[in-house]
């Protein structure tokens, strides 16, 4: 297994070493070429704004809350399969954390209760995809639907004022600002950027993860549990989707029953952008952590360039369409 992230089919050919290393990181030098071309254009439209410091705090306050999940979701599409439901599994964390911290009084205890409930929901999905056996489009989407009606459900429609935790040692851990100014998203940020790499390269897990993406009847014959390697990847999201939603609700102290609405397209395109293939077998969780900063950074860069915010969904939507083209057509061509 190579641990470059992203298996390209020539990683291992000839050359001379500047060729290997090329061939061998492209996903990753891909990425990090547009995001130099997307800040320069930036810069060169806006460079009041993009020489200024507090634009990128912004950018590492903000961009966490969806890269957080991102990180995870590039191991399901590496998989071959898809999660769509992570922005109601966000919500659904908080209820666990809302019921448990009202009942214990513990903020402690309903953040691990946030956790669980977020592994729970993930593992629903794993079971219902791998067990059931329904298409991942489908089945998230399903559940989706079917965890934010519970959601509302339970809380009536009704919101949660966290201002108590403004003081507490666990804002501070998740969302106080090192030094008086880092916020401490982005720190945790690469801190699950970094596990996810390590298990996603330097472990079985990892192995399992590429083989059942690139081949799964091969994987099957080479004594991979496609079941469980999928399952656990569900579940990883979901733990991480709920996590990210208790940041969010941390970061502004309130959380709202419609908390992670407008998620989905930035954490799609962050993934795809990034390198990971939607038929799946390739992927690297550099290259997503990466690309989710660009589209941290569309969004400004479009206002601040004088266009309205209307373009942010348009552009969004381009990058998806035109990363998952761009895969098509080489993946025909490289059969």
């Amino acid at each position: 297994m190579s641990s470059g992230e992203s298996r390209p089919l020539s990683a291992t050919a000839g050359g001379g070493p500047a060729s290997r290393f090329l061939r061998k990181y492209s996903l990753q030098l891909g990425v990090v070429a547009v995001a130099i071309v997307v800040w320069l254009l930036f810069l060169m439209g806006s460079p009041r704004t993009f020489l200024a410091r507090d634009i990128y705090i912004s950018f590492m306050s903000t961009t966490p809350f969806f890269a957080l999940i991102a990180i995870p979701l590039t191991l399901v599409v590496i998989t071959g399969e898809i999660d769509l439901s992570f922005s109601s599994v966000m919500a659904f964390g908080m209820v666990g954390y809302d019921v448990v911290s009202v009942a214990t009084g513990s903020a402690l205890l309903g953040f691990v209760a946030c956790l669980v409930a977020g592994l729970l929901a993930g593992l629903l999905n794993g079971l219902i995809v791998v067990r059931i056996g329904v298409p991942s489009l489908v089945a998230t989407i399903g559940t989706q639907y079917l965890l934010r009606g519970a959601v509302l459900i339970i809380t009536n429609g009704q919101g949660l004022g966290m201002t108590d935790m403004g003081t507490s040692a666990l804002h501070d851990i998740l969302v106080g600002r090192a030094f008086g100014v880092i916020p401490m998203q982005f720190f945790w940020t690469i801190a699950v950027g970094a596990v996810v790499w390590f298990f996603l390269n330097r472990h079985r897990f990892g192995a399992h993860v590429f083989l059942t993406g690139d081949n799964i009847e091969s994987a099957r014959l080479m004594g991979v549990n496609v079941g469980r390697t999928k399952i656990v990847a569900f579940a990883v999201v979901g733990v991480i989707a709920a996590f990210a939603g208790f940041v969010v609700s941390a970061e502004v102290q309130f959380f709202w029953p419609t908390l992670g609405d407008g998620y989905l397209l930035n954490t799609l395109a962050s993934v795809f952008l990034g390198g990971t293939s939607v038929f799946g077998g390739t992927g690297t969780i550099f290259g997503t952590f990466v690309a989710s900063f660009v589209i941290g950074a569309i969004n400004a860069g479009i206002v601040a360039a004088g266009l309205t915010g209307f373009w942010t969904s348009f552009i969004y939507g381009l990058i998806i369409v035109g990363s998952v083209s761009v895969q098509t057509v080489l993946t025909r061509r490289l059969k």
